[in-house]
């Protein structure tokens, strides 16, 4: 609930003011967007299964769970790349920014976002549908991940591990490497700023998005490295536990983060809750 109100409230304080109808703000929005939609895919019946105890769920429910987990798990990492070529345009070319990202640029972008990653993810639905499952139908998990799935299957699923594993190198690592890249050339542009002032005001705009990036690729990576290499050596739990907090942490502490280490948001929130008190 509290992942749900603070993205929502961020979402709302950017429609709400024009001010910040931004490429920051915009890209902002689009991962609090994802925030909500990856918290309404898991939790409510990793919820219904600790409090009710239905466990049960149909396999094409399945299917379309773990869909939009990934599919959201791609976008989101789309969405923490583009941020940091904002942050580069605003940073190494302040006056180009405005005709560099264009509002076009951010509907392509956005499009783009949202194409790569049903392209990414929606083959695996087709695989998993293809496989005999003969064995055992408990997934030892608190929501359908593609691993958990496959697993399932009493056939070669040699391809499907190799289509997953391509699959993050593909969105998580290409994505590390290109985030990296980014921030190497903000930096060597930052500290080539004649005034310390100017330094710091520059930094200040990327530390609240390198915590978000922390949160977010730190238990992915580990949940997804445990699962295909560390299946028989890590115990069960530890799969669980960061899988859950990749889909959990990130949307609860995102609004957190982002209204706190940037003035314009906060206040913005102040304003529009001072307006609807009226």
């Amino acid at each position: 609930m509290t992942a749900l109100a603070g993205n929502g409230i961020l979402i709302s304080v950017i429609v709400y003011h024009r001010s910040l109808h931004e490429p920051m703000y915009l890209f902002l929005s689009m991962l609090a967007s994802a925030g909500i939609l990856l918290s309404t895919s898991t939790m409510p019946k990793a919820l219904t299964i600790f409090w009710l105890g239905t466990q049960a769920i149909s396999f094409d429910a399945c299917l379309t769970q773990m869909f939009c987990i990934h599919f959201l798990f791609v976008a989101d990492s789309a969405i923490l790349l583009a941020m940091p070529f904002d942050h580069y345009v605003a940073i190494c070319s302040p006056l180009h920014y405005n005709t560099i990202l264009t509002p076009t640029i951010i509907r392509k972008i956005a499009g783009a976002t949202l194409t790569r990653s049903f392209c990414i993810i929606f083959p695996s639905v087709f695989l998993l549908k293809s496989l005999p499952y003969c064995r055992t139908n408990i997934i030892s998990h608190t929501f359908c991940e593609h691993m958990g799935i496959t697993r399932l299957s009493c056939a070669d699923i040699s391809v499907d591990v190799w289509y997953g594993l391509a699959a993050a190198l593909l969105s998580t690592g290409l994505g590390i490497i290109l985030i990296t890249v980014s921030y190497i050339l903000i930096l060597h542009t930052v500290f080539h700023l004649p005034a310390h002032e100017a330094q710091r005001n520059a930094l200040g705009t990327c530390d609240s998005h390198v915590c978000v990036i922390l949160l977010f690729y730190i238990p992915a990576l580990f949940s997804v490295s445990a699962y295909r290499f560390g299946r028989k050596s890590i115990p069960p739990y530890v799969h669980i536990l960061p899988a859950n907090l990749y889909a959990v942490i990130p949307p609860l502490l995102n609004p957190v983060i982002y209204s706190v280490r940037t003035k314009q948001i906060w206040e913005g929130a102040v304003q529009m809750f001072l307006q609807l008190g009226k």
